[in-house]
């Protein structure tokens, strides 16, 4: 996500999920390691004196490339997918390859942050994703995370099941991005955490996690939210229990990072010379890795002011409808913190995740 995509023949732009040019009809892959699309023939590519093919998945909608060396002819992203639907279930399918993009664009971000992923092939309590269907055998699939399994229901990947539960939960966003973004917060509390005077830090700001979660979820769901949440939460949801409270936080840290990158790779900026938004101008960064979170957070204060009067213009909500209080930006600091002490460069990233021969296949 740190380079513009275009296509490698015509260099007109094209989104994240191009399989295939839709000005020149070229066909296209895209490398992790470069962040740029390539010329695929014949199913390979040739990038920088390596051979990359076509990941398996690709009659479902995956444009990633798969390196020569890899244990299996799945791209990085759809190796992390433990369960999907049985092969016959066309109808689910159609709605993973929507998932798979989302999740192909989370881990982007997470490598674009430097966090270290380990697969769940790899080591136990690693990261995967089961992404199953409740509409596939009727039985109900809990969206959650469970010692390093993502699980996500495809069904809301359709528009109107989606909406329905948003209006009914009276939560602002819900998307499937929302839903790995949250998700994955579970995975690096415990990743990232790493001694006794960070897991301190977050029970002073987020509360105690080893609080009991089965009668959190029962006060939750019978009394609601505090009528004053909105002083220290960024969400309803974030004030069922200190666990949700850091996924929120940590779903909204890389909302904000992620829309900020976007637009500065894309060039979007408030000129104080013809905004009437503020006085000085605001140049979004590709990476807040050094900067200070009030410098990250003033930014995106202004950015999103912006976002929001466009989407009014179009009609619809606000493209970020939530306020964030002094004590959900130090929450937001927390996470800056954690996110930008140690991180890895691609290369450490990608001999993290195949140091080892898959457990299972």
């Amino acid at each position: 996500m740190s380079s513009q995509p275009r296509c490698p023949h015509c260099r007109h732009f094209v989104y994240l999920d191009t399989l295939t040019c839709p000005n020149c009809e070229g066909e296209l892959g895209y490398n992790i390691e470069t962040r740029l699309f390539h010329g695929v023939r014949n199913g390979r590519a040739d990038i920088e004196g390596r051979a990359w093919y076509t990941c398996s998945n690709r009659e479902w909608s995956c444009n990633w490339l798969v390196r020569d060396d890899a244990p299996a002819g799945r791209c990085f992203s759809c190796r992390l997918t433990r369960r999907r639907p049985a092969a016959d279930d066309t109808v689910a399918l159609e709605k993973l390859a929507k998932t798979e993009e989302a999740k192909r664009r989370l881990l982007l971000q997470l490598g674009d942050l430097g966090l270290p992923i380990v697969p769940w092939d790899v080591r136990k309590g690693g990261l995967g994703f089961d992404l199953i269907s409740s509409l596939s055998d009727g039985k109900r699939v809990m969206i959650g995370h469970s010692n390093g399994i993502i699980t996500i229901d495809l069904a809301e990947s359709l528009d109107d099941r989606r909406e329905a539960l948003r209006v009914r939960l009276g939560e602002p966003y819900r998307t499937m991005l929302g839903h790995l973004r949250h998700e994955v917060g579970h995975y690096f509390q415990n990743v990232l955490l790493t001694d006794d005077d960070l897991w301190a830090r977050c029970r002073a700001l987020f509360g105690d996690e080893r609080e009991s979660y089965r009668d959190a979820i029962s006060r939750h769901y019978k009394l609601g939210a505090p009528a004053n949440w909105k002083e220290s939460f960024i969400s309803e949801y974030a004030t069922m229990h200190p666990w949700e409270d850091f996924a929120e936080t940590w779903a909204h840290y890389l909302h904000i990072t992620g829309t900020l990158q976007t637009a500065a790779v894309i060039g979007i900026n408030l000129d104080a010379s013809v905004s009437n938004l503020r006085d000085t101008d605001v140049v979004p960064l590709e990476s807040y890795r050094s900067e200070p979170i009030q410098r990250l957070l003033t930014d995106w204060e202004w950015m999103s002011q912006g976002f929001n009067r466009i989407n009014r213009a179009m009609g619809f909500g606000d493209l970020y409808p939530f306020r964030i209080p002094v004590p959900v930006r130090r929450k937001l600091e927390f996470v800056h913190d954690i996110v930008t002490r140690a991180p890895l460069t691609f290369e450490e990233q990608y001999a993290l995740a195949f140091a080892e021969e898959p457990e299972r296949a």
